[in-house]
């Protein structure tokens, strides 16, 4: 057979999936990007697991979307706007229930202080508060919130617009979180004046964490100059909406926006509502670094050591970042292969899983972790808890999966810096391509180098001052004979 025609045949062969036959995947390889933004290959950490959809899991249910994904008490709740209702799934992501009409604790319909029924309408977002063993759901239609049992699912209240609510934000909850405190935050599409912040009791607190927009240097340069009556007609600048939130082990909230004149685009807001996200200057948490493409966040999910994954719906892609602002994985699928999105709604961490939601597409992704996947996420949770030797052991199988993985040289660096062998240090961070931390390796390095070679920087400094000594008492006493002689 000619060769042309061996490899013409070569490039019609399907990819192999990776784990062929385990699980249904979406592609053999992911990528990430190196110090310079370039886009490598590498071996993907999640493979798509399972599909939930109405040909499945939610086969008994009407389904006309997923809107939001929350997970707690061993069990993953999906939000259907459309058809106002809370499916709920356990463990083994069987069916479990689909909450719509609402009832008490002693099993009737429950209703509201008119008398009518309390039904779901239009609700965005859920959440489940563990401490608590509370569902919150944000029941946007209806401008409320609706608190039910984590077990049971009956309803245990309803909190309405606060009385002493300020500001001009209409109370349509659309995303919502509860902190430790049992302190509940909850986003409104649209609204400017911040995240609402409401105590236990359903009181409003405060606005929490306004977004600064970004400064438009004409702009400011003829408002400056511009009259009152030309200010007033100039188009106002409001701060940029919060599109959602989520909230990590140690009560920081989360939260994204799409909004083009946002400074970020991801949060990691403190109890003084600062972002305190952490990023590498080199590579922002933005998505891809494609010219002319930006990410379009839609929701956020942080697990309890500090990883997050953020789903762009301009690319349908899923960016896992570690608590440092690392980028960890891509999770990618082509158009018109499964695990792909047409319009990405929601991501939610379950156990080890991770969920992606496609409203369009009525359905859930259901990601498990590959081999390569699992190593890494562990090593990313022994670094998050100060167990260095324990992460590096993992990171050196790792890069024995793929030698490509410049986060593993880098993680693999800071272990050996910390230990004081700044050489191999510096030769891991190298190949890791990462500037900050080898700059530190060298500076350590060459200080210990002077140090232990101290004595001889001292000898050859003595011997340089005798010989510069010497030839200034040699050259005197020779001036000293020559005008003695001429006298």
């Amino acid at each position: 057979m000619p060769f042309f025609v061996l490899l013409l045949l070569l490039q019609q062969m399907p990819l192999l999936p990776y784990n062929a036959g385990a699980r249904e995947n979406t592609r053999r390889y992911d990528y990430t990007y190196d110090f310079w933004g370039i886009a490598e290959e590498s071996t993907p950490a999640f493979t798509l697991d399972r599909t939930l959809d109405k040909n499945g899991a939610l086969s008994r249910v009407n389904l006309s979307g997923v809107d939001d994904a929350a997970s707690g008490g061993g069990k993953l709740f999906l939000v259907d706007s459309a058809e106002s209702r809370l499916n709920i799934l356990n463990e083994k992501f069987e069916f479990v229930s689909s909450l719509k009409l609402l009832y008490t604790s002693e099993g009737r319909i429950a209703l509201d202080e008119r008398g009518r029924q309390i039904t779901l309408t239009g609700p965005e977002g859920v959440f489940f508060h563990k401490k608590t063993n509370e569902i919150f759901i944000a029941d946007t239609g209806a401008e409320r919130i609706l608190v039910l049992d984590g077990e049971k699912f009956f309803l245990k209240r309803v909190i309405n617009r606060p009385v002493n609510m300020t500001g001009v934000t209409k109370f349509e909850p659309s995303k919502i979180v509860v902190d430790h405190a049992n302190r509940i935050y909850t986003v409104v599409q649209s609204g400017f004046e911040g995240i609402i912040e409401l105590n236990e009791n359903g009181s409003f607190s405060r606005y929490f964490g306004v977004n600064k927009p970004k400064i438009n240097i004409v702009e400011y340069f003829w408002k400056v100059f511009a009259t009152n009556a030309q200010r007033e007609k100039m188009a106002k600048t409001f701060a940029p909406a919060f599109n959602n939130i989520d909230i990590d082990e140690d009560g920081f909230i989360y939260a994204t926006t799409y909004d083009a004149n946002s400074q970020y685009m991801v949060y990691r807001l403190n109890p003084k509502g600062e972002n305190v996200l952490l990023q590498q200057k080199e590579s922002p948490v933005a998505g891809d670094f494609s010219p002319g493409l930006t990410a379009q966040f839609v929701d956020i999910a942080v697990n309890d050591y500090g990883v997050y994954a953020v789903l762009d719906r301009t690319t349908g892609r899923i960016f896992i970042y570690n608590f440092y602002g690392e980028l960890v994985s891509i999770i990618t699928a082509p158009l018109g292969i499964k695990g792909s999105f047409t319009a990405p709604s929601a991501v939610s961490w379950f156990g080890d899983y991770l969920i992606a939601a496609d409203k369009q597409q009525r359905r859930a992704y259901v990601y498990a972790m590959t081999d390569f996947g699992r190593l890494v996420m562990d090593s990313v949770k022994h670094y998050y808890n100060g167990e260095w030797e324990a992460q590096a052991r993992l990171l050196e199988e790792v890069l024995r999966l793929n030698a490509n993985y410049d986060l593993a040289y880098s993680g693999i660096g800071k272990y050996h810096l910390m230990r004081g062998d700044y050489q191999k240090a510096m030769y891991y961070l190298k190949l890791g391509q990462n500037r900050t931390y080898y700059s530190q390796a060298f500076n350590h390095y060459r200080n210990e180098w002077v140090k232990n070679n101290f004595f001889w920087f001292a000898l050859l400094f003595a011997a340089c001052l005798g010989i510069l000594v010497y030839t200034e008492i040699r050259h005197h006493r020779k001036g000293g004979a020559e005008n003695a002689a001429a006298d």
